[in-house]
């Protein structure tokens, strides 16, 4: 009698939806737009002129997946900062200018890898195009404009009356029109709300009227929960459509966990090379194990697996064996015991007091031998057009 394996078939990982096309620039080492990977983006909180406090917390931002950071830069001695940090950090640095035109010359000086500039709020920006124009383009910067809602240009709310998407995408034309008439484009444009709504709506007008590629965010995001909802939303609404080149969630909160919800996102979306995954139930009365103490104890007995690797953690005999079989490990529990499935065989039955040091065990066999065969950890993987 020959016996066929039902384990679960290879599946091959396909992008929800065709990037739209862009032209590409490049962020130091990290190209964005023109079919590169999305790649996530966060800000310090520390004071720029603080070089030790920068350096470390773009360290602590590197570490938790972090691509590309953005500085503030509001004064004098952050534009001194600058070039230091510049040469030390281990992933391109952004300076953010607002306010004073001279401090775009001085990051593109001391040797950022892009400059950020909100028209709306430089004094005589548009005047001063012309030279920031050149100095970008002898350095070999990128610039991106930015258009926030809550420092819109005052001609365009005067026109608009307020914030809509109309004003946001033609502030940010206007002023790309202005680098264009110089022959710059090297540059990457983003138009943020603090609305979804009113974001997505944007950044759709902005990606039918140019080639750039876009920077999403939704600005004000507001406290980790909220905040992560918000960007989740719009981001899932654009991106699903081929709409984003390079992301910023803004959360009040710290740094790193906005990377975090920034790559679960794209893995989220099959727009990066997912790492650990839990699958596990919401519960229910058909419980009949403590499946919110078991998804939190398997978490974070795996935190830190590069490996991509889905786990099912699962607390009935309903659902939970169909999901613990399609998982490439999982448990599905039930009157003391829990059956563990790897890649769709049961290989054990445990007590529900070893199911967690059951699953945690047979991960790391798993990841082992991942590892030897050459899969790929978390990087983002290259899509093009």
């Amino acid at each position: 009698m020959t016996v066929v394996s039902l384990g679960v078939p290879e599946v091959p990982v396909r992008p929800i939806a065709e990037r739209r096309v862009s032209r590409r620039i490049q962020v130091g080492p990290v190209a964005v737009g023109g079919g590169a990977p999305v790649s996530v983006q966060s800000m310090t909180t520390t004071r720029t002129s603080d070089i030790g406090a920068t350096l470390q917390q773009i360290a602590e931002l590197t570490a938790s997946g972090c691509q590309i950071v953005r500085v503030a830069c509001p004064t004098q001695d952050d534009a001194d900062a600058l070039s230091t940090i510049a040469r030390k950090s281990q992933i391109p640095v952004i300076a953010d200018i607002h306010f004073q035109p001279k401090y775009v010359f001085a990051a593109i000086e001391a040797g950022c890898a892009a400059v950020r500039v909100n028209p709306g709020n430089i004094k005589q920006f548009d005047d001063k195009v012309k030279e920031i124009a050149g100095a970008a383009k002898d350095h070999g910067t990128p610039i991106r404009i930015g258009v926030n809602a809550g420092s819109l240009d005052r001609r365009l709310l005067q026109k608009y009356v307020k914030a809509t998407p109309e004003a946001l995408v033609e502030s940010a034309l206007w002023e790309a029109s202005l680098f264009e008439e110089h022959g710059f484009r090297d540059i990457k444009i983003s138009v943020k709300h603090n609305d979804p709504v009113v974001m997505v709506n944007a950044y759709t007008l902005l990606a039918e009227q140019c080639d750039y590629p876009l920077h999403l965010g939704v600005t004000e995001a507001g406290p980790a929960f909220q905040g992560t909802i918000k960007s989740a939303v719009a981001f899932g609404a654009l991106l699903s459509r081929g709409i984003g080149d390079t992301i910023r969630v803004s959360l009040s909160a710290p740094p790193a966990e906005e990377v975090k919800v920034g790559i679960q996102i794209l893995e989220s979306l099959n727009l990066r090379q997912r790492r650990l995954e839990i699958v596990s139930c919401p519960s229910c009365g058909r419980a009949q194990v403590d499946v919110y103490k078991l998804a939190d104890e398997v978490t974070a007995g795996l935190e830190g697996m590069e490996v991509p690797l889905r786990v099912a953690v699962m607390g009935c005999v309903v659902n939970g064996p169909g999901e613990a079989r399609e998982a490439d490990l999982g448990v599905a529990s039930g009157n003391g015991k829990g059956q563990i499935f790897v890649k769709g065989e049961v290989v054990k039955t445990v007590p529900e007091s070893k199911i967690v040091e059951t699953l945690i065990e047979e991960a790391m066999k798993i990841a082992e031998q991942m590892e030897q065969d050459g899969v790929p950890s978390g990087e983002p993987a290259v899509t093009v057009s």
